[in-house]
């Protein structure tokens, strides 16, 4: 990759970074959220839920927007946003007020979810694209292991509330970024008006889409995965295995590095095997590997090694797919990637939201529902490939 665009990759990976964040860092804390607040364990997940549902539809805000007025102002909205409902989150008295925060929270965040995309696809296409989204994604992954073991760290000297107070510094840095650092990558000339007719002849032609749907709920099945793994995974691991909430972060971390790791030659196999064989080959492994988990586990094998281990093996494979789905998603769109990228975005997040609902009837804070239902998501995911990308057909 040229400096030019390392150097992008690097700044947008800084930037996509602030939402994850704002997930990952929190988790240790949730038991300490439904104990202070007085709730339950689903009660405090109910604010991992409305992160990710607001996440989700709040990126149709900013596609369009980044189409008409260029990548950076939505960027300054989002991160204005975002810096206000942190500081009303570190003062929620109420499980009602948390959740209203976290979700205003959400609602700034989908700028960094959404216009990142959008730039990617300004400055590059195909494998390279891949591998700039690969690059994002480095950077991206400092934060599962990286954010739960820093609010770990917050929770011994100060409580969940401090973590927001650490949040709120990196959204003034992010903001800072965007305003002194970050280049306008679209040209005026290129720019589109807000057209609520164009935006809707838009979305019809996205939707029906064989290509782009099927593309977007394989990540979004994907996602929905890790999203239930990360509503969960806190209560699993500290509770039926024991774990502190440093031992949590450690073993979190585990999993999200085979995510994160196997990402990165997403564009170099893309280019090498070609991006349908990539996916192909990969979600099937997804699945694979859930399934044997999750067999596995309800024979007896619940132990903590196991879990831990089939998870890497599974994300790693998870890891080949979410950036190459993307990028094949938004390839023949250039002239609505902010809409394509936004709706892509709201359509993943949304499914990510309701299958932690879904599942969230099932969970029991055993490792044997988790993995039961991570392998769920796997399946729906396989299936949605099989239905788009023809040589997956051939395969099966």
């Amino acid at each position: 990759m040229r400096d030019p665009l390392f150097r992008m990759a690097l700044i947008l990976g800084l930037l996509s970074a602030v939402g994850p964040f704002a997930i990952d860092m929190y988790l240790p804390a949730l038991p300490m959220v439904a104990e202070d607040l007085g709730t339950t364990e689903a009660g405090a997940a109910m604010t991992l839920t409305a992160y990710f549902l607001t996440f989700g539809i709040a990126q149709m805000i900013y596609g369009p927007m980044a189409d008409a007025v260029g990548r950076k102002k939505p960027l300054v909205t989002g991160l204005v946003i975002f810096l206000a409902a942190t500081v009303l989150a570190s003062l929620a008295p109420t499980l009602g007020w948390l959740i209203a925060a976290r979700a205003a929270q959400a609602l700034g965040a989908a700028t960094l979810m959404a216009v990142p995309r959008a730039v990617i696809r300004d400055l590059a296409t195909g494998p390279d694209a891949a591998r700039m989204m690969a690059a994002v994604m480095i950077v991206i992954s400092i934060s599962p292991m990286l954010a739960p073991l820093t609010g770990s760290a917050i929770m011994v000297w100060g409580g969940w509330r401090e973590i927001f107070a650490v949040l709120g510094v990196a959204a003034l840095l992010s903001l800072a970024l965007v305003l002194f650092v970050l280049p306008e990558t679209l040209a005026p000339e290129s720019r589109r008006p807000v057209r609520m007719r164009a935006m809707l002849s838009g979305a019809v032609r996205l939707l029906t889409d064989r290509s782009f749907m099927g593309l977007t709920m394989v990540g979004g099945f994907g996602m929905a995965s890790f999203f239930v793994f990360l509503s969960s995974a806190s209560f699993v691991y500290t509770r039926q295995f024991g774990l502190s909430p440093t031992g949590f972060s450690i073993a979190f971390a585990v999993n999200a590095i085979g995510f994160f790791s196997a990402s990165q030659f997403a564009g170099r196999l893309g280019q090498m095997f070609g991006m349908e064989r990539v996916i192909s080959l990969a979600i099937t492994g997804f699945l694979g590997f859930t399934a044997l988990l999750t067999v596995v586990v309800g024979m007896g094998a619940e132990m903590l090694p196991v879990v831990v281990g089939g998870l890497f093996l599974a994300n790693a494979c998870l890891g080949l797919v979410i950036p190459t789905a993307m990028v094949m998603a938004l390839d023949p769109h250039p002239d609505i990637a902010g809409l394509a990228s936004s709706l892509g975005g709201t359509i993943q997040m949304l499914t990510g939201g309701v299958m932690i609902a879904l599942t969230s009837v099932f969970l029991d804070n055993t490792a044997l529902s988790m993995v039961g239902a991570i392998a769920a998501c796997a399946l729906l995911a396989w299936t949605a490939a099989l239905l788009s990308l023809p040589r997956l057909r051939l395969v099966a």
